[in-house]
């Protein structure tokens, strides 16, 4: 229907017809901004005024089509295109809602999946644009123009896109602070960020036979909060100095800040680090503990971005597959992130202790740009794991802080819901670090 042309005897728009199109276009783009973004927001006014320069263009394009055509009124034509938008939006919406929320099939690739429903949209709106308006015109002037102003909007469309008026809520943990620098790579930075995986990966210390050891990987793959590079480090000093990881720990992070230095968070840097620490390790008395925060959904995935760059989202089955591949027997699995305990049902093993700052059906707290850690972060490890070194003690003491503090913060989805899973293969193994821990 949206690309058939009204006929001549259809109804022309009553002159708060318009008006009420456009205003219902803006509402379905505001409720598709919210329903597109997991966890909790808040409204920023100034995204409603980006993305409109296609709409002053298409308008153009109306005014040039009906100019030469007296039996046609601008308002009605813009009305019908108005329509087409509607339909159009309401089609990409649901694909992105359906794509971030994570309701779509396992083996979907959401990079492509996020470019097919944007480019699908785009240029169903130009087509439909262009076979409404361009016969419209009188003379191949007029055709030419409109089809170039048509082109145009489409372009203006896909460079400056409309901005989302939802941003992750900006807790009150700390204070304001402007978005991230984005990452200015050269080449002098991509051959330091090379060296630094290479020199990271060389520099994990073996095992001390004998000796229970905690071998550590940090992973933070959103490069667009600080909150997440900050959480890395703050857990990083933390074990080095309650759990002796010092020369047998990695932190892969996305950061501008970090570029030359740190090797990025990607899910195949997350491997090789798997597979050295694997290597390093007696796995028949290490543990290897992993701690991954971002932004989560509801299917597991990870939410990671680092621009200009395209990186790949880690899932609940790349981590366990990776293990097993690795032959790690031991390990201490920390998810900080919305949707987090969906990750459970894979992860959760005999010799694996599973910790998430979520259960799989809410959001976890403290992600905006105003905090300085996560919720779980903060009370997990910046907190109760410097009073003891029982991960089951720390995460028990620190539920209660959690809530807490989500309800002084108005969470407004329940509480998060942290959970945790034990097996009973890694208890023992805990227990016996902690002893050589405490005996030093």
């Amino acid at each position: 229907m949206v690309f058939r042309r009204p006929g001549l005897d259809a109804p022309p728009v009553p002159a708060w017809g318009v008006p009420l199109l456009f205003a219902l276009l803006i509402l379905l783009v505001l409720g598709g901004g919210w329903l597109m973004s997991p966890g909790p927001v808040e409204f920023h006014r100034w995204a409603v005024g980006t993305g409109w320069l296609g709409t002053l263009w298409m308008a153009i394009a109306c005014l040039v089509a009906v100019r030469t055509r007296p039996d046609r009124d601008g308002a009605t034509v813009f009305g019908w295109l108005l329509v087409q938008w509607i339909v159009i939006c309401a089609f990409s919406v649901t694909g992105f809602a359906l794509l971030i929320h994570g309701y779509l099939r396992e083996g979907v690739r959401p990079d492509w999946f996020a470019w097919g429903v944007a480019g699908v949209a785009q240029v169903w709106i130009v087509a439909a644009a262009g076979v409404l308006l361009v016969p419209m015109a009188s003379g191949r002037g007029a055709r030419a123009m409109v089809l170039v102003l048509v082109l145009a909007a489409g372009g203006s469309y896909m460079l400056f896109p409309t901005g989302n008026a939802w941003r992750p809520v900006m807790d009150d943990a700390a204070g304001a602070e402007a978005w991230p620098e984005p990452m200015a790579p050269d080449q002098a930075a991509l051959e330091a960020q090379s060296r630094s995986l290479i020199d990271a990966l060389d520099g994990v210390a073996p095992q001390r036979p004998g000796v229970t050891e905690l071998f550590a990987i940090t992973f933070a793959p959103y490069a667009s909060e600080d909150v997440f590079s900050r959480e890395v480090k703050m857990v990083g000093g933390m074990l080095d100095d309650r759990f002796d990881t010092a020369g047998r720990r990695m932190n892969l992070q996305n950061h501008a800040s970090t570029l030359g230095t740190v090797p990025w968070a990607t899910p195949l840097n997350l491997q090789r680090a798997i597979d050295r620490m694997a290597a390093r390790m007696d796995r028949d008395e290490d543990i290897l503990f992993l701690h991954l925060t971002s932004h989560g959904a509801r299917d597991g995935r990870l939410a990671a971005g680092f621009e200009p760059l395209s990186v790949a989202e880690v899932t609940p089955a790349d981590l366990r597959r990776w293990l097993d591949d690795a032959g790690v027997r031991y390990a201490v699995i920390s998810i900080s992130a919305c949707f987090s305990g969906s990750w459970i049902p894979a992860l959760e093993a005999p010799g694996t202790l599973v910790l998430t700052a979520a259960d799989a059906t809410h959001t976890s707290y403290g992600c905006g740009r105003k905090s300085e850690l996560t919720f779980f972060g903060r009370a997990m490890y910046d907190e109760q794991l410097r009073k003891t070194r029982s991960f089951e003690a720390a995460f028990a003491a620190a539920l209660p802080v959690i809530d807490r503090r989500e309800k002084e913060a108005g969470k407004s989805d329940g509480p998060s819901n942290p959970q945790m899973r034990m097996g009973v293969e890694i208890r023992p193994r805990l227990e016996a670090l902690v002893t050589r821990l405490e005996a030093n």
